[in-house]
């Protein structure tokens, strides 16, 4: 690049001087340059060229790239590389595809959050309105919260582009504030509002709302707006623009009655769903819920989806183990001994991760930390007189 950067600098200094001599008609010199100085410089730039691109896994460059341009603006913006240079549409065209590697079942919530993004993104929404609003509703563990994360990390390439607000910390209504802003002369005015100020950082992301049936009352005229209008007016009279979100809004409103009636095939009925959406009209206003898109019912997980969502955990942990080369192999009658003793249909699938970490995680730590498992080696995971073995080759 050096050598590179010096001939372009010389040939620009020879057609400065050609310059000269025509000016000052001064032929001889002009032939030498023109005819003899200037080609050469020439020759020799396109062979340092040639030369270049010859070498392969070169490290520098001096030519400046649209996608080191998107990575700077990125980091300006908070607005995902993937949403300034790439095209989308494989992306939601598979969009059901990618949220499912992360969520296991809950089919209608994922093809309910899909269609919504695709609308969004073919321009058929309304513009000025969140690309979309949902209701999840279900028992806990069964991933509401997950697929938030999945849609997170589908469409801003990060799982960390959600903005969560536990709405069991906005059960006062002095606590209301709090979402966009201390008033003028009060305490913590100018830190800015914990929502309107995550949105004006992020303005591309999946706001969570969680467990919003904990929230006092005056939390929903605050969410009116933001779900008619897509922006609200913080305390210092920012206005914060919420069309490139996702608004998940979660609730246990009803979830007993889904634990207890759901069928043998794992479906809801339509006298559980009826009964459900219900209880959610007895408890939030009708101009409320006539400003969300969408309300998901999840279902109670099933135990041959437990073995999936082990499946997904046993992988998470060989990612881990991948940095110190280091391989797990788990037979099939392993997940099946782990699905039946974690499995609990009421706390969903958090046992599960609880189970792995006490009997998983820590038992294959103790063994890394003695030195009994050691870079190259496997660990193997099975069922011996009715307990978990681990052993290591």
């Amino acid at each position: 690049i050096k050598r590179e950067k010096e001939l372009k600098e010389q040939i620009e200094e020879v057609k400065r001087q050609i310059e000269e001599a025509e000016r000052s008609y001064d032929l001889d010199k002009l032939a030498l340059l023109k005819h003899g100085r200037l080609p050469e410089l020439q020759r020799s730039l396109e062979k340092e060229k040639q030369r270049k691109k010859s070498n392969e896994g070169v490290l520098l460059k001096e030519e400046v790239t649209e996608e080191e341009i998107a990575e700077i603006v990125s980091r300006w913006t908070g607005i995902p590389v993937t949403r300034l240079v790439e095209n989308e549409r494989d992306k939601l065209l598979n969009l059901e595809e990618l949220l499912h590697k992360r969520v296991v079942g809950q089919d209608e919530a994922v093809t309910a959050v899909s269609n919504a993004v695709i609308r969004a993104r073919s321009g058929l929404k309304d513009p000025r309105k969140p690309i979309g609003s949902f209701i999840f509703l279900g028992p806990t563990g069964v991933g509401k919260t997950e697929l938030a994360k999945a849609l997170s990390q589908a469409l801003f390439d990060s799982d960390e582009n959600v903005v969560r607000i536990d709405m069991s910390e906005y059960m006062e209504k002095h606590a209301v504030a709090r979402l966009i802003g201390a008033p003028p002369g009060y305490v913590g005015y100018e830190e800015g509002g914990q929502l309107t100020e995550a949105v004006r950082r992020k303005p591309y992301c999946v706001i969570l709302f969680d467990e919003i049936e904990k929230a006092h009352p005056e939390v929903f005229n605050v969410l009116l707006q933001l779900l008619d209008d897509g922006r609200l007016t913080d305390s210092q009279g920012r206005t914060v623009d919420f069309k490139n979100t996702v608004v998940i809004m979660t609730s246990n409103i009803g979830s007993q009655h889904l634990l207890s009636c759901i069928e043998a095939s794992g479906e809801i009925d339509e006298n559980t769903r009826e009964y459900v959406l219900g209880e959610l009209n007895r408890h939030f206003k009708p101009e409320f819920l006539n400003r969300v898109d969408e309300v998901v019912l999840f279902k109670p997980l099933r135990k041959t989806e437990i073995v999936k969502i082990i499946d997904l955990a046993l992988a998470d942990i060989q990612r881990r183990l991948d940095d110190r080369r280091i391989g797990l192999k788990v037979s099939e009658k392993a997940k099946q001994y782990m699905a039946q003793n974690a499995y609990n249909p009421v706390f969903g699938a958090r046992p599960v991760k609880r189970y792995m970490q006490k009997f998983i995680e820590t038992e294959i730590g103790k063994k890394i930390i003695s030195g009994e498992v050691s870079e190259g080696k496997k660990i193997y995971i099975d069922v011996l007189d009715n307990t978990l073995k681990i052993s290591i080759d």
